[in-house]
């Protein structure tokens, strides 16, 4: 009989930090995982935006070897709460389960997370349909609710030919018409070697800022430790080939860089600067990012191409897959009142929201008069 696995809750940041090896071991054993599960974005993230005190990291070993881990940090408000490490700026949260340990692996992590659960409610933001913590979801005795979260667009991974043909005839017409003129233009995509991408990136962030210079735009994204974050965790993350960073050139100037991250099932364009002058030389530059995405999962065996969270039109050009990203919410008999919170809360807050856009309606409707 095997002995039973090691359960650990982890609060220190240098053990965290020397997880990275066997971490990254657990990571290739688990098909389900996204970039936003490996270690180099996490611990990265929690270097720039975690708060001492809050880690917590639920391990299972087999002996010396990792198994399970749930990504964990302590928030407090608006209710006591696990949630996962990643924060918003990570597109998919999730947990590490090894394929090879499965069963024995979640049944352990369930316990683990259970125990925990007696003092706060384990929250999952964000998890992709398919997810390993479905699993731990499955297995749980406990108060449990799955709500929608948000909305991720996906379109089948196929190269851009075959993306184009997806499209009405008119439409695919136009998009040809796109790629012949980027071609024209002389518009030049090379992927960026391991010891440039740290400057590739700042390129990355100073073309972001200029092209959303005087519109709305995501604010987190021009902060320094968002790019100190980024910075930090892509350059492993191209080297284990969980991410790769494209630079397009114009005339010998680099007028855009791309941002895309890769796992064993999805490819997804992350982040991206563009300049102005592509849009002032009629070049179309989302036409150009999902032709430099989509030779990405030429031979990688991956089943999708994700257009990650976000449902703005221009991603519905491309007639994609609305999918829609879910919220598990776990307790115990004594935290079933901090789960019954967080349920009132995100019908409150999805009938605020259906209740504005019928006034935006109404408003457009009356000519924008009244109230």
């Amino acid at each position: 009989m095997k002995p039973p696995y090691t359960t650990e809750l982890v609060t220190d940041e240098q053990t965290f930090a020397g997880l990275a090896p066997a971490w990254g071991r657990l990571y290739q054993r688990c098909a389900t995982a996204t970039p936003f599960q490996s270690h180099a974005w996490l611990h990265s993230w929690w270097l720039s935006y975690g708060r001492r005190g809050r880690l917590r990291l639920l391990v299972v070993r087999d002996g010396v070897e990792l198994v399970a881990v749930a990504p964990l940090m302590a928030v407090h408000r608006p209710v006591p709460a696990l949630v996962p490490l990643g924060g918003a700026i990570s597109d998919y949260g999730d947990v590490l389960v090894d394929d090879e340990h499965t069963e024995r692996a979640v049944a352990a992590l369930t316990e683990g997370l259970a125990a925990a659960a007696r003092t706060a409610l384990i929250d999952f933001r964000e998890v992709r349909p398919g997810g390993a913590v479905e699993q731990v979801y499955e297995r749980w005795c406990g108060p449990r609710r799955q709500v929608g979260d948000s909305v991720c667009l996906e379109l089948p991974a196929v190269p851009m030919d075959e993306l184009v043909a997806r499209l009405p005839s008119a439409k695919a017409q136009r998009v040809r018409a796109k790629l012949r003129k980027l071609t024209a233009l002389g518009v030049q995509r090379q992927a960026v070697r391991p010891d440039g991408v740290d400057a590739a990136l700042h390129r990355l962030l100073e073309l972001h800022r200029l092209q959303w210079q005087g519109r709305k735009v995501t604010g987190e994204h021009l902060r320094p430790r968002f790019c100190e974050h980024l910075v930090r965790s892509v350059g492993p993350m191209v080297r284990s080939g969980d991410a790769v960073v494209t630079e397009f050139r114009l005339d010998d100037d680099v007028v855009a860089v791309d941002l895309t991250l890769l796992s064993r099932r999805l490819a997804g364009g992350y982040l991206y600067g563009a300049h102005p002058r592509l849009r002032e030389r009629k070049a179309d530059v989302a036409v150009m990012l999902l032709d430099a995405c989509a030779e990405h999962t030429r031979d990688g065996g991956r089943a999708t191409l994700s257009l990650l969270r976000g449902n703005e039109p221009y991603k519905h050009h491309w007639r994609p897959e609305p999918v829609v990203n879910q919220r598990l919410l776990l307790a115990r008999r004594r935290t079933a009142p901090l789960l019954s919170a967080v349920v009132y809360d995100v019908a409150a807050r999805r009938r605020g929201k259906e209740l504005l856009r019928r006034w935006e309606q109404r408003k457009e409707r009356d000519g924008g008069g009244g109230t």
